[in-house]
Parts: structure tokens; sequence; C-alpha cells
């Protein structure tokens, strides 16, 4: 029998996991889990019901690329109640986008953020 996946969790590195968790808060609506492993604090969210894990990053660790790159290129988050009406309130927020709302094809509205740690978030919405 062949072995079945599901999805379990999305892993960033920050330099300020304090900060990275407060973005996503503030910006996204994400949850803040503080508990401790191993003795040390550590920092998850819960974000439109999948776990993001916050690792603490050092001076030796690369910087984020610029984007396009190999490998994982984006987060994608659906918005449910319109894409148009999120895309304002996040601007009001200050948030960065990298691409406007457009319609990439019919019936799917989309628009990419950036978030901490030159993180790119694709919103989208499907009609």
């Amino acid at each position: 029998m062949a072995a079945t996946f599901g999805f379990d969790h999305i892993h960033l590195r920050a330099r300020d996991p304090e900060a990275t968790a407060t973005w996503f808060e503030q910006m996204l609506g994400a949850e803040v889990i503080r508990t401790l492993q191993q003795g040390k604090p550590r920092i998850d969210l819960k974000l439109g019901g999948q776990d993001i894990f916050i690792a603490q990053t050092d001076a030796t660790v690369a910087a984020a690329p610029s984007s396009p790159y190999h490998g994982l290129d984006h987060i994608g988050l659906v918005v449910r109640d319109g894409l148009d009406a999120a895309a304002a309130a996040l601007k009001a927020k200050g948030v960065e986008f990298t691409m406007e709302p457009r319609d990439a094809r019919p019936g799917v509205r989309i628009c990419f953020i950036r978030g901490p740690e030159n993180i790119s978030i694709e919103l989208l919405e499907r009609s």
C-alpha cells in the first residue's frame, strides 16, 4: 500500500520571531501561540486552520531571496469575503503590495503582498 500524505505545517525562519508573529496577527488575523520547547520560548501561528512555526535565526543564516527564485515561491491564502475590500484594509495598515489586485483568469482574482522576512503572500478570491 502506498503512503498517503496530508499537509501539516509551514516553517518560517525569522531574525525577530515576535515581530513576525505580530505582523501575521495584526495584518492577517493569525492566532499567536506561545509555548516553551526544551525550555526555550517558541512562537507558532494558526492561520486559516494551518499551523505556522517560527524559528529564531541569527547572523549565520542567509537573507531571504528576492522573487523570483527556485524553490518555494509563496504562500497562498484564500479571501472569502472580498479580495478588494481586504486589499484596501491591508493598504490602510501599511502592507506592501508587490502585485495589485487583478483578475488572473475567469473566476479568480489575486494580489501579492510582502510579509516579514521578504515572504511573498498571495491573496486570492475564487468566485
